[in-house]
């Protein structure tokens, strides 16, 4: 089976949105084994919209179209499809109700320019948006087969799990299983984390399966995923465990989550399993570290709060750092423990450095200081060098001091 992907939408070719639904599209589809060897982007016009269409069907049995889908006159996805099949939309009014019903539940009357999401090519299908006003389309033609989904990432995903990828796999008639497995790691780099398990992939590639890709998340770090094929998704699931065992004895405490577990859920599961609190005092990161940490569900029984001491002031005042000067790891280690005290926490860390664009007090841009105080009266402060602008310092810092915390309270097990 092979699928292309269209995006549409002329704020994508001038540059005003960045399409990552293509590329989350790519990576499931090849997460579940559908070839796919071109992505394209198209402006909102029907003429090439349906060039496109023909050219990509022309080699490949499916297509996924993402956007073009809302209520107004320039949304012509459907149109474009209609056209392509040598048919007419045709009217739903089950459709029409179900959108008219979403609007009535929020509470606001219903444009009449969004019945014209409720058209369908005739003999065409629609799929459900349990979330969204846009359904979705299925239409097939000529023994090929094309989806057409909403541009919102969310309304977007949730239907291509839920509804494309199934019937997808269904119509490739493949009866095996095909289960993958990420490792999210963080504190190497993409050439040493791929030279440190260099042997596992000759070795994977020489048999075929499972295999492994590295995947940058910048911020989110290096992810290695697993993939397997087995005639079940039990025998699938065993091949990927085992070798996610050879690449942990591998990567040892590099590895701090799997699949969607973030950095945040590593901290906040050990902290929660030695019924310790946690405190945080920000400088350089100005929040982050907290924000983070609040969009865990559930944090609350953990983070008792964060003090965002930007100023040398507040330094000095609130949290009575004494350093001679603000960035340093004697700064990061008393902002550290007066958070904890003042929080009345288990566990306090701390950040404090320069963003940039200019060097501070001598102090070099990418010059970050972490302080974490643990129970005990156990202080510790550590310094780096981060690389990259104003932004990735700030949230490279906040990612690096909760893996340091990570690293160290697996290390009082």
């Amino acid at each position: 089976m092979r699928c292309e992907v269209l995006a549409i939408g002329t704020e994508l070719l001038l540059g005003q949105i960045v399409d990552t639904n293509s590329a989350w599209i790519g990576e499931k589809l090849a997460e579940f084994g559908v070839d796919s060897y071109e992505h394209r982007a198209v402006g909102d016009n029907q003429v090439r919209i349906v060039a496109a269409i023909t050219e990509l069907l022309g080699r490949a049995d499916a297509l996924i179209i993402c956007g073009g889908l809302g209520p107004t006159q320039d949304d012509l996805t459907r149109d474009a499809i209609a056209e392509y099949m040598g048919v007419s939309l045709m009217r739903h009014d089950e459709l029409a109700e179900q959108i008219a019903a979403m609007f009535r539940a929020r509470v606001r009357d219903m444009p009449q320019n969004n019945l014209r999401q409720a058209d369908v090519p005739d003999g065409g299908a629609a799929i459900p948006n349990p979330i969204g006003t846009a359904p979705g389309l299925r239409c097939e033609h000529d023994g090929k087969v094309i989806y057409a989904v909403p541009g919102v990432p969310y309304e977007m995903q949730k239907m291509i799990v839920e509804q494309v990828l199934p019937d997808l796999l269904a119509r490739s008639g493949r009866r095996s299983a095909i289960v993958s497995r990420s490792l999210k790691t963080w504190g190497a780099s993409e050439s040493g984390l791929a030279e440190m398990v260099a042997h596992r992939v000759d070795a994977l590639e020489a048999a075929g399966n499972p295999t492994i890709a590295f995947l940058a998340r910048g911020i989110e770090g290096l992810v290695v995923r697993i993939t397997a094929k087995g005639p079940t998704e039990a025998a699938a699931r065993e091949l990927v465990a085992a070798e996610e065992r050879e690449i942990r004895a591998i990567l040892g405490d590099l590895v701090f989550g799997v699949d969607d577990e973030t950095m945040e859920h590593a901290v906040l599961s050990r902290l929660r399993a030695r019924g310790w609190t946690l405190a945080a005092a920000e400088s350089v990161t100005g929040g982050l570290i907290s924000a983070r940490i609040v969009n865990v569900a559930g944090a609350s029984d953990v983070f008792k709060g964060s003090i965002v001491s930007y100023a040398t002031e507040v330094k000095r005042d609130l949290l009575d750092v004494f350093a001679e000067s603000v960035v340093s790891e004697a700064a990061a280690g008393e902002m550290a423990s007066a958070a904890r005290r003042l929080l009345q926490a288990d566990v306090g860390i701390a950040v404090t450095g320069v963003a940039g664009p200019t060097e501070q007090d001598g102090h070099a841009v990418g010059t970050v200081c972490f302080g974490i105080a643990l129970p005990g009266g156990i202080v510790e402060a550590v310094s780096t060098r981060l690389p990259g602008d104003r932004e990735r310092i700030r949230q490279f810092a906040t990612i690096s001091l909760l893996n340091l915390l990570r690293q160290r309270l697996d290390a009082l097990a």
